[in-house]
């Protein structure tokens, strides 16, 4: 049984004190507004060490108070425990702290596989619906959470990338050669690790749509800015060409107009978008299901088990697709869900699950 333990100080409208979730799976039960949103929060930022509900670190503090503090220790199956301490303070224009096992972290990359958490929220319907911008996150989401170098290329790509649409805006050509070389570089393996995890993402997730809602041939297709003509990944060599062949209109627009970053993430049936012609249902299940096939890949990829975070994303299903949703839950190291009060949340609890009423950010046991 996975041991996990949440210490709270000052954050968000959670009492101060140290919450035990040493369950296989854990239900918050309250109306809303009451905190348990805020609880499955915790756990994300000390996974991640960033919220999943605003990029605002004040925001997480306790109206009254100038700094919070959330502290866990975690161990899988009889492993060493894991501590992670992660603080912030509003002076001096604010000032956050990440703590793992007594070290103090410089970057929050060295927190991704400590807890690895799949998030399933209400916003993951904008992977169906939104801007493409959204689904190159989920994808670059998708991959780093196990695979650290992945990070690192995006991450420079970006920094290249930034750097390059300034010289653009500046008009200053003769600077262009060395950052094409360097984009290209890291952005072909970008894309080259993007269709790989596509291809293997497929595999799983047509499935998984096809068993809930009886549609066949549901499938995410990538299309890389940067393409061959035989559809095959571009060499940094080729990728410089098309950069190259483009940097008129580059100039012309100030800004990068090809590479990783406009990439297009498309969900097809049968070679045509399937988002425009499927119902608000059948988009919902689609987020709902990137998130399950997401805790399947890193399974696969890892040999561990995710944790579950689920905010109320069953009450928007109804009861027949909840049924199916949760009896295609893959394992996990821990499964966390908010619930209201009515909701039939007994319906899903296994003997190992613990119940907590949430009022006004305290808990108390109902099971």
């Amino acid at each position: 049984m996975p041991l996990l333990s949440v210490s709270y100080a000052n954050f968000r409208n959670i009492k101060d004190d140290m919450l035990h979730l040493n369950a296989k799976e854990i239900f918050f039960v309250g109306e809303n507004g009451q905190g348990k949103s805020n609880l499955l929060e915790s756990i994300y930022i000390l996974a991640y060490g960033s919220s999943f509900r605003t990029r605002s670190d004040a925001e997480l503090v306790k109206n009254g108070a100038d700094a919070f503090g959330l502290k866990t220790l975690f161990s899988r199956n009889g492993d060493s425990a894991d501590s992670v301490f992660v603080s912030y303070e509003k002076g001096g224009g604010g000032k956050k702290k990440i703590v793992k096992n007594g070290k103090t972290l410089r970057d929050r990359r060295d927190l991704i596989t400590t807890m690895p958490c799949v998030l399933f929220c209400h916003d993951d319907l904008s992977f169906a619906v939104g801007e493409p911008e959204r689904r190159r996150f989920f994808v670059d989401q998708c991959l780093a959470m196990y695979d650290l170098m992945y990070l690192d290329v995006v991450r420079n790509y970006a920094k290249v990338l930034k750097s390059r649409n300034q010289v653009l805006k500046e008009s200053r050509a003769d600077m262009l050669d060395v950052f094409d070389q360097q984009l290209c570089e890291f952005g072909v393996q970008i894309q080259k690790m993007r269709g790989d995890a596509i291809f293997k993402f497929n595999q799983i997730f047509g499935g998984l749509y096809e068993r809930i809602t009886g549609i066949s041939g549901v499938s995410i297709k990538y299309s890389p800015s940067w393409k061959t003509g035989s559809g095959a990944p571009p060499s940094a060599s080729d990728a410089l060409s098309m950069l190259g062949a483009r940097r008129a209109d580059d100039m012309r627009m100030q800004t990068t107009m090809s590479g990783p970053h406009r990439d297009r993430i498309r969900f097809v049936r049968g070679g045509a978008d399937f988002v425009p012609t499927a119902s608000t249902g059948q988009r919902r299940l689609l987020a709902i299901l990137l998130r399950v096939a997401q805790a399947i890949f890193f399974t696969q990829a890892t040999e561990r088990l995710p944790i579950l975070l689920m905010d109320d994303v069953l009450l928007e299903l109804d009861p027949e697709k909840r049924q199916s949703v949760t009896s295609l839950l893959p394992d996990y190291e821990q499964l966390f869900c908010t619930f209201l009060p009515g909701e039939p949340f007994e319906r899903y609890a296994r003997s190992t699950t613990k119940v907590y009423h949430i009022k006004d950010g305290s808990w108390s046991d109902i099971r």
